[in-house]
This record gives C-alpha cells, sequence and structure tokens, in this order.
C-alpha cells in the first residue's frame, strides 16, 4: 500500500468514528473499566453495521442517520420497515414543498 491509500483508509476511520459520536449518542461512557468501555464501542459498531444492512436490504436512499431516528421512533411498533421509510419520505417531500415560496399562486 502506497503512503496515501494508508491514509485514505485511515480517513474512513476517521469519518466512521465521527458519525458513531455525532448519531449514537456516545458523548461519555457509561463505566470506566476498559471492558465497559470497549462494549460500549462495539455495541455501537454493532448498530451502525445493522442500520447498514437494513439500508442495503431495503435498497434505499435514505440515510443512515433517518433510518437510525425512525427505529429510535418505531422500535415497538408492528409496521414494516420498508413502509415506514416510504412515509417519511413521502413526509420529507410534501414538507418541503410546504416551505416553498409561490411566486404566481
Amino acid at each position: 500500500l502506497t503512503i496515501a491509500q494508508l491514509y485514505r483508509c485511515r480517513w474512513q476511520i476517521e469519518l466512521f468514528f465521527k458519525w458513531i459520536k455525532q448519531h449514537l449518542r456516545i458523548k461519555q461512557f457509561y463505566g470506566t473499566t476498559e471492558n465497559a468501555v470497549k462494549t460500549q464501542i462495539w455495541i455501537a459498531i454493532s448498530v451502525y453495521v445493522l442500520v447498514a444492512i437494513v439500508k442495503k436490504q431495503l435498497n434505499t436512499e435514505t440515510s443512515l442517520y433517518t433510518i437510525l431516528q425512525i427505529l429510535s421512533l418505531t422500535l415497538f411498533e408492528k409496521t414494516n420497515l420498508d413502509q415506514l421509510l416510504k412515509n417519511t419520505e413521502m413526509q420529507m417531500i410534501t414538507h418541503h414543498n410546504n416551505n416553498q415560496l409561490n411566486l404566481f399562486n
């Protein structure tokens, strides 16, 4: 590997941990032992991977963050996730259009 390739790989890891810290709300560790910290990091990584798998299987353009938010809000609902994503996308489109200013109406 060249230095540029190594740096690119390192940068992807940095972006991954930045995403985890921002979206999975790891602001502080619940424990102070090495095992507690590792456990919390592995749980965050597992959540990220599971959400990425859901995104891939549903073949959706919805962001990982949006999928994560939908899952956190509808965790105990018996609704098809694909339907929840479609409803959310429609709400986002409708909401966006409602904020649109009209010049001729």
